[in-house]
């Protein structure tokens, strides 16, 4: 029998509600969220990342929505984009992603792009790094403050991991630049509870990375230059439970070749 609280909608801003997929795990938390955006009032909703291939999970998505206008992807992970194309299926929903082999029934969406529906604004913003497609979502209905929807950049508890090789740490410390610059809007992130301020989120992930890094090079010093991910994983990843190790393997493998390749 599925638990409650992955059968409900829950508000968090006057345009934003989630509804959480039943995937808990150590790397999604306590499952995916999957955002409706609308303004008050509308009986129709924007969607963002349907999740895991979970038809129960679709259902409540389905009737919280109302008409569904548009489904947008933060990125290609199967936890974001799996269940993209039943979905489309169950709705007529066009899909849109970065990624064209995630899309369905639409074309796909990039830098600038404005998606206007169901009485809110949503501003397409590159935010690559955690993948190569991530995208972020700038929210306005015009009448409250803004959110962003930051998928797996930021996430609401912890911090995320580089998925190397696709994943890039240059490219991810860049895009939280981008994300600190909106301030104190709410980050309504892919898993985890929302955050108050995009600027002081950002500001902590981007203070985490410094400090990883200098733990990474501190490593190779006692280490040496040639130690691979793993061994850098196990000297300096004490912190983190042991069945985290195979995702901070990524990261470190992003840490090396940033530090070891040319700014």
């Amino acid at each position: 029998m599925t638990h409650p609280l992955y059968e409900t909608r829950r508000d968090v801003t006057p345009y934003a509600s989630v509804v959480l997929a039943n995937n808990p795990n150590v790397m999604t938390l306590d499952g995916t969220n999957t955002w409706l955006l609308r303004a008050a009032g509308r009986r129709e909703a924007i969607v963002i990342d349907p999740g895991p291939e979970d038809l129960e999970h679709l259902k409540v998505v389905a009737a919280e929505a109302g008409t569904v206008v548009e489904v947008l992807l933060t990125h290609g992970h199967w936890d974001h984009s799996e269940s993209a194309r039943t979905f489309h299926e169950m709705t007529g929903a066009r899909v849109r992603a970065l990624d064209p082999q995630h899309r369905y029934g639409g074309e796909g969406l990039s830098e600038g792009d404005v998606i206007s529906g169901a009485g809110v604004e949503v501003k397409v913003i590159a935010t690559p790094g955690h993948t190569s497609d991530s995208l972020s979502f700038v929210v306005d209905d015009g009448q409250h403050p803004a959110s962003v929807l930051t998928g797996d950049t930021i996430l609401g508890r912890g911090t995320t991991v580089i998925a190397h090789p696709d994943g890039d740490l240059r490219e991810y410390l860049n895009s939280l630049e981008r994300l600190k610059a909106y301030g104190d809007a709410t980050v309504l992130p892919g898993h985890g509870p929302e955050l108050q301020s995009a600027a002081k989120a950002a500001e902590f992930y981007l203070d985490h990375r410094a400090q990883r890094l200098q733990q990474v090079r501190d490593a190779l010093e006692v280490l040496g230059p040639d130690a691979t991910a793993r061994q850098v994983v196990e000297h300096v990843y004490t912190d983190v439970p042991k069945e985290n190790w195979d995702a901070a393997e990524l990261s470190v493998k992003a840490q090396l070749e940033y530090l070891r390749s040319p700014s």
